[in-house]
């Protein structure tokens, strides 16, 4: 099945933001363009606003003049859906409504010709919901392209039960001839990204709840231990807390309300509350002239430690006994027992499992790092028995190897680490439901969100049965459901030839 073809017509119905958008792209593809809106003037502004990114584009040498002057040329307002009669595909970016765009569509199968493609740029409608009462519903499915849509290269490609296959390849290749980087996704509530992208949210926002750290020390660790562009807290506060709030409860209603969804309690009281965010001057942080960004929690100065025996292989974490090498720490390497790195006061420094620092006599949790090497900070956790020497020496150890450390609550899994836990579930579970590839998931989840690396490299890297064990260990301390590990995740690990029997 090949690309819509570069002579044909593609039309955007709605001329808000992301019909601009769409327009743009589809139009420096090569396409004539037209922009029908339920409002003539808005679909009038919306061809002039596309034109004038043209020419500031020519204007700053980013397209010939001539090739600019022709391509403005090729983009025109529709007075009515009849005008899109000759269309191949036509993409409908209007409101969020499942009637209104429901009779949109019905209305677009008598204009349009039959070869003609019908996609909406739905981001939480069910595209099988929408196709319901069409004629041809094998033509419709979902493109939904992120905002800006001319700069992101990420478009879910979309089919609902009755997408013919055929349908979604074509779109496939002809969003890709434009220059994006398509995915293919079952219809699921949230698709790929905000299905899988909900324990970045989550997860951040239940170690607050659980008084284990405030918003910008949790956010520091993501980005600076994790590798994560934005925190969870700032991130949200940008979207909007209402939107981002609006989502998360839209998903955990589409799946039944699944343990694995649930809604943050703060979250919603920080709605209820009007501080949504940058847009209203106050969400979790404060903005504006006068605000002051509130900083992480970073432990004072301690002694680092002269010597430590690393016990076992610490796995995920095996990069630091090279770095603590190389900062002239001793280091006694046994293959017996473990993993943990033991400390001059006998105390021991453990790698997030989903355990407690209180249920051992004298243990300190350090988190999952994207790379040790590189990360500025590290988390800590100790329990209420742990020694004053065990935790000033696992402090003066990561200061040693230039971390800044953070200190937070005895939380099971901490932050990074349950974090990527529970994005590697979900996407295992996604897998294994048919909702997209692994490979598409990690695509996704990089270009969409811009995350290190996508859940399924993550896992990979970690090892098959880490995830799997620290859910595992999660759910035993949280029982509910939330954190059961999924069959799927659990089969993956056997799937490598993990033989170790019961768990």
């Amino acid at each position: 099945m090949t690309a819509i073809e570069r002579s044909r017509t593609v039309a955007v119905v709605g001329a808000g933001t992301m019909g601009q958008g769409i327009a743009q792209v589809a139009l420096l593809a090569g396409h004539r363009v037209l922009i029908y809106d339920i409002d003539a003037a808005l679909a009038a502004d919306g061809v002039g606003i596309v034109q004038d990114r043209i020419e500031r584009m020519a204007a700053k040498g980013r397209l010939d003049r001539t090739e600019a002057e022709e391509t403005a040329g090729r983009i025109a307002a529709a007075g009515a859906l009849a005008d899109l009669a000759g269309a191949a595909l036509v993409v409908e970016a209007v409101v969020e409504n499942v009637e209104v765009k429901r009779t949109l569509f019905t209305a677009l199968e008598e204009v349009v010709e039959p070869d003609a493609l019908l996609a909406t740029n739905t981001s939480s409608l069910s595209v099988t919901e929408l196709a319901a009462g069409l004629a041809h519903p094998g033509r419709f499915l979902g493109l939904h392209f992120f905002n800006p849509a001319p700069l992101l290269p990420l478009v879910e490609v979309v089919s609902g039960s009755a997408t013919d296959p055929d349908a979604a390849e074509r779109a496939y290749r002809t969003v890709l001839g434009w220059g994006k980087t398509p995915v293919r996704c079952a219809d699921t509530p949230g698709f790929i990204v905000n299905r899988i992208a909900r324990p970045f949210y989550a997860e951040a926002f239940a170690v607050y709840e659980e008084q284990g750290a405030d918003p910008a020390t949790i956010d520091a660790v993501l980005r600076e231990s994790g590798g994560f562009k934005m925190g969870p807290f700032a991130l949200t506060d940008l979207i909007g807390q209402d939107v981002n709030e609006a989502v998360t409860r839209s998903v955990w209603e589409s799946f039944f309300r699944s343990p694995k969804f649930t809604p943050s309690l703060a979250q919603r009281r920080l709605v209820q509350s009007g501080r949504l965010g940058r847009k209203s001057g106050h969400g979790w942080f404060p903005y504006g002239p006068e605000a002051v960004a509130p900083q992480p929690h970073t432990a004072g100065p301690e002694e680092a430690p002269e010597k430590v025996t690393v016990v076992g292989d610490l796995g995920p974490a095996a990069a630091l006994v090279d770095l603590l090498e190389e900062a002239g720490i001793a280091v006694t390497a046994t293959g017996q027992g473990g993993p943990y790195i033991e400390l001059p006061g006998e105390g021991q420094l453990v790698l997030a499992d989903g355990k407690t620092s209180v249920e051992f006599a004298d243990v300190v949790y350090f988190d999952l790092a994207l790379d040790y090497r590189s990360a500025g900070r590290i988390a800590l956790s100790a329990g209420e028995d742990t020694s004053e020497r065990t935790l000033s020496e696992a402090i003066g150890l990561f200061q040693k190897l230039g971390k800044q450390v953070s200190v937070i609550g005895d939380v099971p899994g901490m932050i990074v680490a349950r974090t990527v836990a529970m994005l590697i579930d979900l996407t295992a579970d996604a897998v294994a439901r048919g909702v997209a590839s692994a490979e598409d998931i990690d695509t996704a989840m990089r270009l969409g969100v811009n995350y290190p690396l996508g859940p399924s490299a993550w896992h990979e890297r970690l090892g098959q049965d880490w995830a799997y064990d620290l859910l595992h260990n999660l759910d035993e301390r949280c029982p509910g459901g939330r954190y059961a590990p999924s069959l799927a995740l659990f089969k993956l690990g056997y799937a490598a030839g993990d033989e170790e029997g019961a768990r």
